[in-house]
C-alpha cells in the first residue's frame, strides 16, 4: 500500500514538473469501499449468503434445543433414574455438545470462506468496471485506497456505481 502511494506521489510530482504537458493527463479517484457498499451486487451477495446460512443456523439451533431438553430431563428426572441411566444421559449430552461445537466451528469457517469468495468476486467486477469507465472517459490514471484528500471533481466512484447497477440490471 505504501508502495502504491509512493508511486502515485512520484508520478504526480513528475507530472507537476512537466508543467503544460501535465494538463494533458487525466487523473481520477475511486473510493472502493463506497463503490462496494453502494453496489447492488453487494446487496445481492449479502442476501445470497444469508439464504445459504439460514438452513445451517436452523439445524444448529435445533441441536442446541435437543441438548437443552436432555439437560432439563436430567435435572428433572435425575433423582428417579438409576446411576447407569444418568451416566448414559450425561455421555449423550457431552457427545452432542462436542458435535455441536464442531459443527459451529465448521459453519463459521465455511461462512468466512464463502464471504471471502463473494468479496473477491465483487472486487474483480469493480476493477473491470473501473477500467471500462477509465477507458471511456479517457482517464490516464485511476487511484484508489490510501488517499488523504481528493477533489470530488476527479472522483469517478459514482460512475462506477452506476455502471455496476446497469450491469446488475442486465443480468
Amino acid at each position: 500500500m505504501r508502495r502504491l502511494v509512493g508511486c502515485c506521489f512520484g508520478l504526480l510530482s513528475l507530472l507537476a514538473l512537466q508543467g503544460a504537458a501535465a494538463a494533458e493527463y487525466r487523473l481520477a479517484v475511486v473510493d472502493p469501499n463506497r463503490v462496494v457498499e453502494q453496489s447492488p451486487q453487494y446487496e445481492a451477495a449479502g442476501a445470497s449468503l444469508q439464504r445459504e446460512v439460514e438452513e445451517r443456523e436452523r439445524v444448529l439451533r435445533e441441536q442446541q434445543d435437543q441438548i437443552s431438553a436432555l439437560q432439563g430431563r436430567l435435572e428433572r428426572e435425575g433423582a428417579l433414574m438409576s446411576e447407569g441411566e444418568i451416566q448414559r444421559l450425561k455421555n449423550d449430552i457431552r457427545s452432542r455438545t462436542r458435535k455441536l461445537k464442531y459443527a459451529r466451528d465448521e459453519f463459521q469457517e465455511d461462512f468466512a470462506l464463502r464471504q471471502n469468495e463473494l468479496r473477491t468476486k465483487l472486487a474483480l467486477q469493480v476493477r473491470e468496471v473501473v477500467v471500462e469507465v477509465a477507458k471511456e472517459e479517457k482517464i490516464d490514471l485511476v487511484i484508489s485506497e490510501g488517499l488523504v484528500y481528493f477533489s470530488p471533481r476527479i472522483d469517478i466512484s459514482d460512475k462506477v456505481i452506476e455502471r455496476l447497477k446497469q450491469d446488475f440490471g442486465d443480468k
